[in-house]
């Protein structure tokens, strides 16, 4: 895509988010999601229709309570573990069973990037078992030096679980490549270059004001990191 000319520095690691940035998660969770409100509709834990998949695709990047209490506003804290519980389990049955993909490019770019020397890393408001799948399914698992997400580390903020990530590594200069805004305040927060990622689409236009650089392709991540300046 078109970007005006910026001089980054290059970095010694890049973080990515994972939905959105590296998976292409609806090829996941569309059909999970009907099927944990058919289970839900099952053990009479909700009644009505399930509410319309454009929803919970908007609620990527968030933490699962806030998910929650969007998708089911007017639902108990029991169905919202419930749900959980049921998301978790249809999403690895379904990273078995279905036709799930990466993004264009991811494999063939990580592999590079880890080829040049570059740390790589996963920071995920998700839950542990789903990030970790998701990257052992599609075969990029051994690429990574760490994954962290939220649900293994309890965090309240992808600030917070990106400075762990910081400061458990000795990471001083990176990128942080994500297409949420969260991942662009878990960047900036944490002095970060922010690489947003404007071609999943979920977010509205202003989902990432405050990257220093958009990309339209994962695979541009290279001649960035190629014409990055040395510090």
């Amino acid at each position: 895509m078109e970007r005006k000319t910026v001089e980054l520095p290059r970095p010694d690691a890049m973080i990515f988010d994972m939905d959105g940035t590296l998976f292409k998660t609806e090829t996941l969770l569309v059909p999970v999601f009907h099927k944990v409100f058919d289970r839900l509709r099952e053990e009479e834990l909700y009644a009505g229709e399930t509410p319309p998949e454009e929803l919970i695709l908007g609620c990527l990047g968030m933490l699962l309570p806030d998910i929650w209490r969007r998708v089911l506003p007017h639902q108990s804290e029991t169905v919202h573990r419930r749900a959980d519980d049921l998301l978790l389990e249809f999403e690895l049955e379904g990273l078995q069973q279905l036709d799930t993909e990466l993004y264009p490019q991811v494999l063939e770019t990580l592999q590079e990037l880890k080829r040049c020397g570059v740390r790589l890393f996963v920071a995920s408001n998700g839950l542990e078992h789903y990030v970790k799948g998701v990257a052992e399914a599609h075969r990029i698992l051994p690429l990574f030096e760490g994954i962290f997400s939220a649900g293994e580390y309890k965090t309240a903020t992808k600030v917070d679980l990106v400075k762990l990530l910081l400061d458990r590594h000795g990471v001083s200069r990176a990128w942080m490549v994500g297409d949420r805004s969260s991942d662009v305040e878990a960047g900036k927060r944490n002095g970060l270059t922010v690489i947003g990622c404007a071609y999943a689409g979920f977010g509205d236009g202003s989902e990432l004001a405050g990257s220093d650089v958009l990309i339209g392709s994962f695979g541009e991540l290279i001649p960035l990191y190629d014409q990055a300046k040395e510090a």
